[in-house]
């Protein structure tokens, strides 16, 4: 077993508290739009999240790191970059501490962020850089502090996020390749706690 996978699997434990104790039903429902989000995304299900019930028709993502943004504008452009993502085996990601504020409008926060990125992705832009690379095993884990601001509408559903990378942040390490988790690993882990109903 991996040594990050209780890590993993227990990332919106404190987000979960949170929304046990939000009175506000539309705040609530933000935040439990935003982690089921999350997972299914890291589970590879970016076809579930970028439902009608949970984005709008036409989202729209700001991602700046490294000095660069990525902008993506509509459905067709989000789903292809979650394709990339899945393509070049770089969705297995999680969030450690979060400092989560939530109102009508959506939420915004500050998160401890880990990825598993191929060497490939390791330059300045990782959102910009989605790609394989040549060899599987060169894989390593990327940790950095990000701050979000994820809008909502009316019906509680994802306008777009708002990613902004702390540069000096950054932390690249080569893990122990058994503690890598894998995509399909990662899926089986998070099954549970999608299907998880909160209350």
């Amino acid at each position: 077993m991996s040594r990050y996978e209780h890590d993993f699997t227990h990332m919106f434990a404190g987000l979960e508290k949170q929304i046990a104790s939000t009175d506000d039903p539309r705040h609530r429902a933000i935040l439990k739009n935003y982690r089921l989000h999350g997972l299914l995304e890291v589970a590879g299900r970016y076809q579930e999240l970028l439902a009608p019930d949970m984005t709008v028709e036409h989202p729209h993502y700001r991602l700046h790191e490294g000095g660069t943004s990525v902008i993506l504008d509509g459905m067709a452009e989000v789903t292809a970059f979650y394709q990339s993502l899945v393509k070049a085996n770089a969705l297995v990601m999680w969030v450690n501490r979060q400092d989560i504020a939530v109102n009508d409008h959506g939420f915004s926060g500050e998160v401890e962020f880990y990825q598993f990125v191929p060497g490939a992705m390791l330059g300045e832009s990782v959102f910009g850089s989605v790609q394989a690379g040549d060899d599987p095993t060169d894989v390593y884990l990327l940790k950095r502090t990000l701050a979000f601001v994820w809008p909502y509408d009316e019906r509680g559903r994802l306008i777009g996020e708002h990613v902004y990378e702390d540069g000096a942040s950054r932390e690249v390490t080569k893990p122990d390749p058994a503690d890598i988790i894998t995509a399909e690993r990662a899926a089986e882990l998070l099954a549970p706690e999608i299907a998880k109903e909160l209350p």
